[in-house]
């Protein structure tokens, strides 16, 4: 199914996100966020970034994205150094939550708190940018 933004919305797949095990976790993160988190958090909540419903810590499958908006498909990672050598992981965990049809965008921590308007501008120009709608080979 696609959304008004034509992206892919994977929404008929309903046990595979914010499983019942992992609610803990999405709970205890959401309290321990970063300032980075709270950065990207004050600017898109309550539908104040192109009217679009984020959420925090939502699971897909067994990862917990940062931020995902269901209406576009498309999850917000936000990151520190901790990522710079987990690189195999990150890979592995974006190409299971693409397969779904959920495209993640990367930004890291000293993005949001040295430059947010330019994280502002970056989301904005991927909302607005189609999506490829080429089909994956089998």
């Amino acid at each position: 199914m696609r959304s008004r933004r034509g992206y892919a919305k994977a929404e008929h797949m309903s046990q595979l996100y914010n499983k019942k095990k992992l609610e803990g976790r999405r709970q205890n993160l959401r309290k321990q966020q970063t300032e980075a988190e709270r950065i990207f958090w004050n600017i898109v909540r309550g539908r104040k970034f192109s009217n679009l419903k984020f959420r925090r810590q939502f699971s897909v499958g067994p990862y917990i994205l940062d931020f995902y908006c269901p209406e576009i498909g498309l999850a917000v990672e936000i990151d520190g150094g901790q990522h710079a050598t987990e690189v195999a992981y990150d890979d592995a965990r974006t190409k299971f939550i693409n397969k779904l049809g959920i495209k993640v965008i990367r930004f890291w921590n000293n993005d949001l708190t040295k430059n947010a308007s330019g994280v502002y501008d970056e989301l904005a120009r991927i909302v607005a940018t189609p999506p490829d709608l080429t089909l994956p080979s089998p």
